[in-house]
């Protein structure tokens, strides 16, 4: 039976998750705030001793007061150190299980936005989360936690004079006042200043994601100078708050240090006066030191405030963007029935579709090949086939189901994609390959490479599957990427496997490996889908579809396209194309015997070469 959300799980949901993460750790922070107690009231230890030593050790002469005194002084300030470890260790838990929460569902909501459009690159939400671990489990929350003890501490102030209390209240005034000058003057700047963060970082990556283009045609300089202009641009804001920011903390730090002193001269005036004692005017002094001490720790930690704020709100505003998450019936494993219809759509970002009413069938066993100029749609038809994006008119099917009523977890396993554009990963080759799935068996990872044709080429790498690409690791060529990729498409067994110019990069002994491992599929009975400018890429496929303008122009059989369109050189290419489909037909034919003759090569490394 579907389950679907009850009307107050979607309340729920309405609400900020990340307040409800922050909020669920309820008993914590009231262990936090249990301990502050504990902490602040410790606190008085200082004043209390100087008040007793100055008016009952001094005037009394008694050692043995002093001797208990300062014991009792020693077990209270260890005490309070132990409660102020305590309390920081909790809210470095809290920031750490914050983090564990929301990092998963933010991963991969924001990957998912990543392919559909820079909404969610641009808010970079990990970057984000980031900010706020950092403030939780910094000196921040504390400080929040003991700003409600300043008006104790004056009470208490007051209880020894009310002269001093009302001096008090008026230097804590003034302090505060300065707090709030501070955040206003840099409230503005500071969201500048990480808007144009933000910015630099997104174009550096772009710049280094094209770093061969740039290098190749000269352009390092001006790229160089584009970016200082945009890095620049934040550096004004940036140094104003910094400035505002260091120079409110030093004008507190001045004054606060100022009011004690001046707190002392004046109680020094009453004691002369014997209105209060010696000690007191000394506790007097330290307790207003206290006092005054959380709301300069704020100062201090204004930015970092600032920062949290913004990230706690784009937080927000990135789990508002995302659709409702809805729990999606478990449907039985697809067989490959793949169904346009009616398709029109583009990317996520664009008002007007690119492509626009395509209509066509596949299944299990048929190949496809789709042809048509650049800009067609060819790309977008790929993404829309995989499920990256989503119709806006039409439908796209597997099986009868339109690809969002699976999980996406789920219906990745039975799809194989090769972008256009392909990365590999940091890791060995053998994990690129399984897609980074944990204990996969050996023997599926290897009957990848051999549909792919990639085994006997990963033989010989230093470390076979072992061996390490990325940082660390071995540098490989763009087609051997491609055909690593492609291995890591077919992983798995996929029903519906999309390849978008598979054979950009490739050489004819690719080309022919390609050919054999879309033949290979289909005789599985896969749906294989290949998007190929190469005449030689419909070799081993049974349909043509042909897109012009981003609109289905002829969609068939390869003969009945091929003939009627005259869209391929015709006799020289078609017997190239018929002699690669025998190549083929051979290739998997060794495959098959090969794979039904285990005994012959006990050891699977051996295999020959599909």
């Amino acid at each position: 039976m579907l389950k679907t959300r009850s009307k107050s799980s979607a309340v729920k949901a309405k609400k900020s998750p990340v307040r409800a993460t922050i909020s669920s750790m309820r008993k914590a922070w009231f262990g936090v705030g249990f301990l502050s107690l504990f902490v602040n009231v410790l606190m008085l230890t200082g004043p209390l001793y100087m008040l007793q030593v100055y008016d009952r050790v001094i005037t009394s002469q008694s050692m043995s007061t002093l001797i208990v005194l300062s014991i009792l002084m020693v077990a209270m300030y260890g005490f309070m150190g132990l409660m102020d470890f305590l309390r920081t260790r909790i809210l470095v838990r809290i920031g750490n299980y914050v983090e564990a929460e929301l990092s998963a569902p933010i991963f991969k909501s924001w990957l998912a936005q990543g392919v559909r459009g820079e909404r969610g690159a641009a808010q970079r939400p990990l970057q984000n989360l980031a900010v706020l671990k950092r403030f939780l489990t910094g000196p921040a929350p504390t400080t929040f936690f003991d700003i409600p003890w300043t008006p104790i501490y004056i009470g208490v102030i007051f209880m020894i004079d009310w002269t001093l209390g009302v001096f008090a209240i008026i230097g804590a005034l003034i302090v505060l006042c300065i707090a709030i000058i501070a955040e206003m003057r840099t409230r503005n700047k500071e969201t500048d200043s990480q808007s144009a963060r933000s910015n630099s970082q997104v174009f550096t990556q772009k710049v280094y994601s094209n770093s061969e283009a740039i290098l190749s045609m000269g352009m390092v300089d001006d790229m160089a100078k584009r970016w200082h202009r945009i890095k620049n641009a934040g550096n004004a804001s940036d140094l104003s708050a910094s400035d505002i920011a260091g120079g409110a903390t030093a004008v507190s730090k001045a004054f606060r240090m100022f009011l004690q002193s001046a707190i002392l001269g004046l109680g020094a005036a009453l004691a002369v006066q014997q209105i209060i004692s010696p000690g007191a005017m000394i506790a007097g002094s330290i307790i207003l030191g206290r006092a005054l001490a959380p709301i300069q720790m704020v100062i201090g930690q204004w930015r970092s405030y600032i920062q949290t704020k913004s990230a706690y709100r784009d937080l927000n505003s990135f789990y508002a963007s995302l659709p409702e998450d809805v729990e999606k019936l478990s449907l039985p494993q697809p067989t490959g029935i793949v169904s346009v219809k009616n398709l029109s759509a583009g990317p996520p970002s664009a008002k007007k579709a690119t492509l626009k009413g395509l209509n066509f069938d596949l299944v299990p066993g048929d190949g496809l090949c789709v042809l048509g100029h650049s800009g067609s749609g060819k790309s977008s038809l790929a993404r829309l086939l995989v499920g990256i994006w989503m119709p806006q008119m039409g439908s796209v099917r597997l099986d009868g189901a339109t690809l969002d009523q699976w999980e996406n977890t789920e219906i990745g396993r039975h799809i194989g994609y090769l972008p256009q554009t392909v990365e590999l990963f940091d890791g060995t080759v053998g994990e690129n390959i399984s897609r980074f799935q944990s204990n996969i068996a050996p023997e599926s990872i290897i009957r990848a490479a051999q549909i792919a044709g990639i085994h006997e080429f990963i033989l010989s790498m230093p470390d076979g599957y072992n061996t390490k690409l990325g940082a660390g690791g071995i540098v490989l060529s763009v087609g051997q990427v491609q055909r690593v990729a492609l291995a890591r498409a077919v992983f798995g067994d996929p029903c519906l496997v999309v390849l978008d110019e598979p054979n950009s990069n490739l050489d004819a002994q690719g080309d022919k490996a390609l050919n054999a491992a879309i033949q290979y599929m289909r005789g599985q009975n896969k749906t294989v889908i290949i998007i190929s400018h190469r005449p030689t890429a419909m070799a081993a496929v049974n349909k043509v579809l042909v897109l012009r303008s981003g609109e289905q122009e002829k969609f068939g059989l390869r003969e009945d396209v091929l003939n009627n369109g005259n869209r391929v050189p015709p006799t020289k290419t078609m017997a190239q194309i018929q002699r690669l489909q025998a190549q083929a037909r051979q290739k998997q034919q060794r495959l098959q015997t090969a794979q039904q003759a285990p005994a012959a090569r006990p050891n699977p490394y051996q295999t020959q070469q599909a």
